[in-house]
């Protein structure tokens, strides 16, 4: 028995090493492929009124019997026939009678807003097509925040839209915290679940330092640079108060640029209350101003669909096999460290909360 758990034991060794050196050999493929590949992709559209309709036709057959259902029919088909016929009719004289478009997008950002090349292209598609003035844009917006520059650069795809006098309506389902508000906050019309998380108007930086482990271990730490603030606080060298002091300063400009961000879009909010860095719920969110309606993305795509055409809107690359199994470890990895900076910065004040 021994000699069978030691065996195991080495075998279990054996394969976390093998499956480290795949894993570190497919991601260093694909991120080589990505530089080559990254422009090849798609952009897929599925209209959500057709999807509701399949979804409610199968529902009629389970539960209405069948003379109800050649009734329903019947009058379904007399009521396209009218529509068709009063289309025709409108084109005949010259006029326009389409219904208006709403176009889908979605944003699941992580901590680099890595999801903001699909946004782009998909906002530059939806631009060549889209009536100003007419057509409408849902952005189902989920992020805790992340990078200030990626953040601030998802942020400007956005006001493309209302540039373009889109009107855009953005819907928070579970969170749009720091960087996910600094979006969020562009909408004409911001929506919140009751119980998701918006808000944290506030910026942080921090870092690990080793320094005095290095020191004790008499490993030394050598760093040139050129400009006085070229380095300031770091990992492993001694940091100065003045380094904090420095950063610290940093810190403070970019929070002035935050708070400047929101007040341009949101100048109903009162930015000295609420721009402490703490996050509330959509209930209390909409006592402070900082979104407009309680409503999830559902429901208002729902209440839409007798009088829209609805699309769902989707960037898609064409990626290999490397970059396919490389996205699903990156994505895991992500998705885990995520939820842990979201925890630890967003809501540990909250964490006795529970449902």
């Amino acid at each position: 028995m021994e000699f069978l758990y030691s065996y195991g034991l080495f075998l279990a060794k054996t394969l976390t090493l093998v499956l480290a050196l795949v894993f570190i050999v497919i991601v260093v493929a694909a991120n080589a492929m990505r530089g080559q590949h990254k422009s090849e992709g798609n952009i897929t559209v599925t209209k959500l009124n057709d999807e509701f309709d399949r979804i409610k036709d199968d529902l009629r057959h389970e539960i209405l019997d069948e003379d109800t259902l050649k009734l329903d029919d019947k009058a379904e088909r007399q009521q396209e026939k009218a529509e068709r016929k009063a289309r025709k009719k409108a084109l005949e004289a010259g006029e326009d009678d389409s219904k208006k478009r709403i176009f889908v997008l979605s944003f699941d950002g992580d901590t680099r807003a890595s999801a903001v090349e699909e946004l782009r292209h998909c906002i530059s598609g939806i631009l060549s097509v889209a009536r100003p003035e007419c057509d409408e844009v849902l952005l189902k917006l989920e992020s805790p925040g992340g990078m200030v520059h990626t953040y601030g650069f998802a942020a400007s795809q956005l006001t493309r839209l209302r540039s373009a006098k889109l009107r855009l309506t953005i819907a928070v389902d579970l969170v749009a915290a720091s960087g996910g508000y600094m979006m969020a906050a562009v909408a004409d019309h911001l929506v919140a679940a009751p119980f998701a998380y918006v808000g944290s108007i506030g910026v942080l930086v921090q870092l690990p330092n080793v320094h005095r482990l290095l020191r004790d271990n008499k490993i030394d730490y050598e760093m040139i640079t050129a400009g006085e603030y070229k380095r300031t606080l770091t990992t492993f060298g001694e940091n100065t108060e003045k380094d904090r002091l420095k950063v610290q300063e940093e810190v403070d400009e970019m929070h002035a640029l935050f708070k400047a961000f929101i007040a341009q879009y949101r100048p109903q909010v009162d930015l000295a209350s609420v721009a402490t860095g703490e996050v509330w719920t959509g209930q209390q969110a909409l006592a402070r101003g900082l979104i407009d309606a309680l409503d999830i993305s559902d429901e208002w795509i729902r209440s839409r669909l007798d009088d829209s055409d609805i699309y769902a809107v989707n960037w898609e690359y064409k990626k290999k096999f490397g970059e396919r199994l490389s996205s699903l470890f990156e994505g895991a990895l992500a998705r885990a460290f995520d939820k842990v900076t979201f925890s630890w910065l967003h809501r540990a004040d909250k964490e006795k909360f529970f449902s």
